[in-house]
């Protein structure tokens, strides 16, 4: 069963810190444990999604956050910065639900697509968004602020090798 996604409130932020954490936590299991041991995205820096209005989160039933996802525009195209599910909530549809709410956000907005980035090679990256219709982009193919994305993920410590950046055509 799957739960309502609505808009990220103020006081949900520190609530989207523990599920990066409890998400990131998975990554061990496949040889990244830097991702494992990342620090959550500040709360100053949540609050600029929150207050944008490109923070959403997929809620229990008791109105309590299990999983948010983050948007910007990169280039003029709408780009999925952040997708996470507390793994006790997941495998039940919240991250598609997030999906198609920014989905409906980026068509809202003209945008031709939705990008994002992820690792290639994690079951639940690359191979899961490939499911709602996101496509690998070949090197000539990105953009200046994606090329920019990549180098900001290299110098925070990301294997860029095993990244890619996919794209949803609108």
């Amino acid at each position: 069963m799957t739960g309502r996604v609505r808009g990220a409130r103020a006081d949900d932020l520190p609530r989207l810190q523990e599920i990066e954490v409890a998400s990131g936590a998975l990554f061990v299991g496949v040889g990244l444990q830097s991702v494992a041991e990342d620090e959550p995205a500040p709360i100053p820096v949540l609050a600029r999604y929150q207050a944008a209005g490109t923070a959403w989160v997929s809620v229990d039933g008791a109105d309590r956050p299990v999983g948010y996802a983050l948007a910007l525009e990169v280039d003029g195209v709408a780009h999925l910065e952040q997708l996470s599910v507390e793994p006790s909530a997941g495998r039940q549809g919240r991250g598609g639900e997030l999906l198609e709410v920014v989905t409906a956000w980026a068509a809202g907005r003209g945008s031709p697509g939705v990008t994002l980035s992820t690792f290639l090679d994690v079951p639940w990256n690359a191979p899961y968004y490939e499911r709602f219709g996101f496509v690998v982009l070949r090197e000539e193919e990105l953009t200046p602020g994606l090329l920019a994305l990549r180098d900001h993920e290299a110098a925070a410590g990301l294997d860029v090798t095993r990244r890619v950046f996919m794209r949803r055509p609108l």
